[in-house]
């Protein structure tokens, strides 16, 4: 069952109180852009969060229900963060505003491609695998800058940052350590390239962390804002 629209709004208020707590006890004074994930959420609840303001950034998992649910009067920063297909990139080059998973030279290809067709620039994020997990996609850290690099071949690809999704059950010390580490070389390229401005890690289970610890200023939240998913949806 979904939470009510005021069961929404405070999950939302309480998540903006934390990483706030979070943004002090770090001595930071910028801000942190929270994205709600929407995935299997009503279309009519996502469009009423919105409409009221409580969310100005919403994030995909999956093509499919982006398509479904899209709404074009949605005044709202629309994100596609979960791992995208590159036959499914002409689906969404025109409905996204910030593309969340480039990881691959494959999808850069198309990407461009469709965004050129188009005549727009695609805004993307790296996607980087900062556990080694073989079950993620990602490019390893130490890669990262090669990519970048490589990316600039692609004159409908901006790329605006990085992201990425923090392994399980490891440790909090050990979590800290790596999101340091991830800070690091998101340091040392926003350093090289001027359009990198976001860090995009953080979710319900170590948001916190992440703003405090690993630089963050984009999380990405589901079950914090929306409770437990109920439904099982198909890509």
């Amino acid at each position: 069952m979904s939470l009510s629209i005021a069961e929404i709004e405070k999950n939302i208020s309480d998540s903006l109180v934390e990483i706030g707590d979070a943004l002090s006890a770090a001595g930071r004074s910028d801000e942190v852009a929270l994205v709600g994930a929407i995935k299997t959420q009503p279309k009519e609840i996502i469009d009423e969060v919105v409409s009221k303001g409580l969310l100005a950034h919403i994030g995909d998992n999956r093509v499919q229900e982006m398509l479904a649910n899209f709404n074009p009067d949605l005044k709202v920063t629309r994100h596609f963060i979960g791992r995208l297909q590159t036959n499914k990139v002409k689906y969404i080059i025109d409905k996204v505003d910030l593309i969340h998973s480039l990881d691959r030279e494959e999808l850069a290809k198309e990407i461009d491609r469709q965004a050129s067709k188009r005549g727009i620039t695609a805004d993307c994020l790296i996607e980087v695998n900062v556990g080694s997990e073989l079950s993620k996609g990602g490019v390893e850290m130490r890669d990262v800058a090669n990519f970048a690099e490589a990316m600039q071949s692609y004159s409908n690809i901006r790329v605006k940052g990085l992201m990425s999704v923090m392994p399980k059950d490891i440790g909090r010390q050990a979590l800290i350590d790596l999101y340091k580490r991830f800070y690091d070389v998101y340091s040392e390229l926003s350093r090289r390239c001027s359009d990198v401005s976001i860090l995009s890690c953080g979710m319900s289970d170590d948001y916190a962390l992440a703003v405090r610890y690993g630089g963050s200023n984009m999380v990405r939240l589901g079950r914090t804002i929306f409770g437990e998913r109920n439904l099982t949806v198909n890509n």
